[in-house]
């Protein structure tokens, strides 16, 4: 089969035009605001629903996905760092973003100290950065301490930016109870 030669040039300006956008959006287009590295965001002008920079927020994520695998970045903590990065952009102050995090089930190992988990996965915690990142931002990061016991791991192995909760049922309650809301990650 022969492909014509208009739909040769047709392809690839399609291509050179899918270049140049990707090209675009390299310079810039990508924000990080409040967490630098992580969560990129794009503000598109125009867009609505936008968060008012005068009022509070109040967010609990429930953090129990693993992650592809323990030498990467758990992208739920990068989704994390974004709904941070698009409330900055927005304008809204850090101190308006009362966020927590609620670490358990197989996500749980992220929670390790760089000690504890080098011992047990042979790498270093590739979550340290941008766990300190959003404790720096006003994100309070904790772990159920049920889970901790579920996988034989003990507080004293917890990353010093983690609290340990007595769990994470009882926290879903508490902060669901105190108006935070859910977001499953």
């Amino acid at each position: 089969m022969r492909i014509s030669t208009t739909f040769k040039t047709a392809a690839l300006g399609a291509l050179a035009l899918l270049c140049g956008t990707v090209a675009a959006q390299a310079a810039g287009f990508w924000q990080y605001p409040a967490i630098k590295g992580y969560g990129p965001v794009h503000v598109w002008p125009g867009a609505i629903d936008r968060p008012n920079p005068a009022d509070t927020y109040k967010a609990l994520f429930d953090l129990t996905q693993k992650g592809k695998s323990f030498d990467k970045l758990n992208m739920g903590l990068d989704h994390i760092a974004r709904a941070v990065n698009t409330f900055a952009a927005a304008g809204v102050p850090l101190d308006h973003l009362k966020f927590v995090i609620i670490i358990h089930g197989p996500a749980t190992p992220i929670a390790l100290n760089e000690k504890a988990f080098a011992a047990r996965f042979h790498h270093k915690n590739p979550n340290l950065a941008v766990i300190a990142a959003l404790r720096k931002a006003g994100v309070e990061v904790l772990v159920c301490g049920n889970a901790l016991g579920d996988m034989h791991f003990n507080p004293s192995e917890v990353n010093p930016e983690i609290k340990v909760a007595l769990s994470a049922l009882s926290t879903l309650v508490i902060q669901q109870n105190e108006g935070y809301a859910l977001m499953r990650m």
